[in-house]
């Protein structure tokens, strides 16, 4: 058994409480700016590579290396947060986020870009779990759905508001400016963290971190996603491409049995024998892995298949923007009476009816109808599916391990963006120069948004078909493979006040 813990002595917040305005503000704002560098990038690609001479290799480390970090060591950056305080944690993530941004807008080449942006991934690695974590932690569970579905809103808003904010930036500036507009945030996010963001912790943490785990997961992904990015440069047969596909699936094979063995793992195996659990990641693999490819493929071939501006490419994505600030709550509502099984049935199979009409874009797409209505459609579906399917994930565990149930979901989601942007350059036969010519863009992409559409639909199948209401059996055992503690439990944390000393 681990360490006994005191009581929480801080008070939970209500939702509409003025302190829970302020947590929601730095948690949304933080979470905002891992989700807006995952999309506002992809507009500024065409003008990356034309700056820096970067070819389709190149752009896809631009994305994949801060995907990489952040999906490789998220888990690690839950965990330290259980272990040394969710906003101690989450404060350093955010500055280390803004240094990292730095060094992206002063970049020189592709490999300095490329080093800042795998930085970068490790400061979100850092901030994101940390802010469901503060959530779930910090707000009474009658209101945590809501918390949540607020988070998800306009945390997600940023990420949808990225092509856009991209777009303009690079109308009016350049795509170095994508990055210095992280400075003020940051700079915000900690004055409001530091001052009203309560501190929490597990008191049952273990004292050492899974350096090894991290590590081989790092090796592994790196390797794997290596391989499939030089595919379509080097061709599936080469040296280069069967050493890094075998090197990642050794690592990867390697990290699973190391953390089957070790005593304080860096993702306890058995977190996935909850079903929900399993059921719920496996959806966000499969639902992230297709939105990646989305967003990573469509701003791209809106302007150099369709002729598009970046502002102009990046304005299309707005119907999401607005449906998610809009309704993101409700659907958290709405799971809580319905259950998640339905939204998170609906929302990826109407996603997949969006991003199939979105393979009709081509040379001759001119206005905005043909692109709006499909892209309304995926909108709809995401805002149906990302609340419930956060809030089932992190459910299906104590709260005590809220952060390690933040961090597993994270990297799962970035793990299935991370492949699908390698794989889809070798899966659609695009070239080492394809991203900058048109006439090999446009059937790739038609290639691409398919996979895409698939996938969605896929996880709205598994959903409907594996998903079962949790068990309320005061005796069902929680999956926590170290402290055997009962579900019905009360969640052992220590609250602390605002300077960090413990309270309780």
């Amino acid at each position: 058994m681990g360490r006994e813990a005191s009581p929480p002595a801080a008070e939970v917040l209500a939702f509409g409480d003025p302190a829970a305005r302020w947590v929601l503000a730095a948690t949304v704002l933080g979470s905002g700016l891992a989700f807006l560098d995952a999309t506002v990038v992809n507009i500024a690609l065409p003008a990356i590579g034309r700056d820096l001479g970067a070819d389709v290799t190149g752009l896809t480390w631009t994305v994949n290396a801060y995907t990489l970090t952040l999906a490789a060591c998220v888990l690690v950056g839950g965990s330290l947060g259980d272990r040394f305080g969710r906003r101690r944690v989450f404060l350093i993530g955010v500055a280390w986020f803004g240094a990292a941004s730095v060094a992206c807008a002063m970049a020189t080449g592709v490999p300095v870009l490329v080093v800042a942006r795998a930085l970068q991934g490790v400061g979100a690695a850092l901030l994101t779990p940390g802010a469901l974590a503060i959530l779930r932690t910090t707000f009474r569970e009658a209101d945590r759905s809501r918390a949540i579905g607020v988070w998800s809103g306009l945390a997600g808003l940023t990420g949808a508001v990225g092509p856009f904010l991209g777009g303009w930036l690079l109308d009016v500036g350049s795509w170095r400016w994508i990055f210095l507009i992280n400075v003020p945030i940051v700079l915000g996010v900690l004055a409001i963290g530091a001052r009203f963001v309560p501190e929490s912790r597990d008191a049952r943490a273990p004292e050492r971190i899974d350096a090894l785990g991290a590590a081989l997961a790092v090796l592994g992904l790196g390797a794997v996603t290596y391989g499939l990015s030089v595919w379509p440069v080097e061709g599936g047969g080469s040296a280069v491409v069967l050493a890094a596909l075998g090197l990642g699936v050794v690592s990867l094979v390697g990290f699973v049995a190391w953390e089957r063995t070790t005593s304080v793992p860096m993702l306890p195996l058995r977190l996935f024998s909850a079903p929900r659990f399993a059921v719920a990641n496996l959806v966000t693999f499969l639902v992230y892995a297709g939105l990646g490819g989305v967003f990573f493929w469509l701003v791209v071939a809106l302007q150099v298949v369709a002729g598009w501006t970046p502002l102009a490419a990046g304005l299309s994505l707005l119907p999401i923007t607005g449906l998610m600030l809009v309704f993101s709550p409700s659907a958290g509502v709405l799971g809580d009476k319905l259950g998640p099984r339905i939204p998170m049935t609906a929302g990826p199979l109407l996603g997949a009816v969006g991003v199939a009409l979105l393979a009709r874009v081509g040379p001759e797409t001119s206005s905005w109808p043909e692109v709006v209505l499909p892209v309304t459609v995926l909108g709809v579906g995401l805002t149906l599916t990302v609340t419930p399917l956060t809030s089932t994930a992190l459910g299906a565990v104590p709260d005590e391990h809220a952060g390690l149930a933040s961090g597993v979901n994270n990297a799962v989601a970035r793990t299935g963006g991370l492949v699908i942007v390698a794989a889809l350059p070798t899966l659609t036969g695009l070239g080492a120069e394809g991203f900058g010519d048109a006439g090999v863009l446009a059937p790739a992409f038609r290639i691409a948004m398919l996979v895409c559409a698939a996938l969605l639909a896929v996880g709205g199948i598994v959903a409907a078909l594996f998903l079962r209401p949790p068990r309320r059996a005061p005796e069902e055992e929680s999956v926590c493979p170290r402290y055997h503690c009962a579900i019905a439990q009360p969640p052992v944390a220590v609250a602390e006040d605002r300077s960090g000393r413990p309270s309780g």
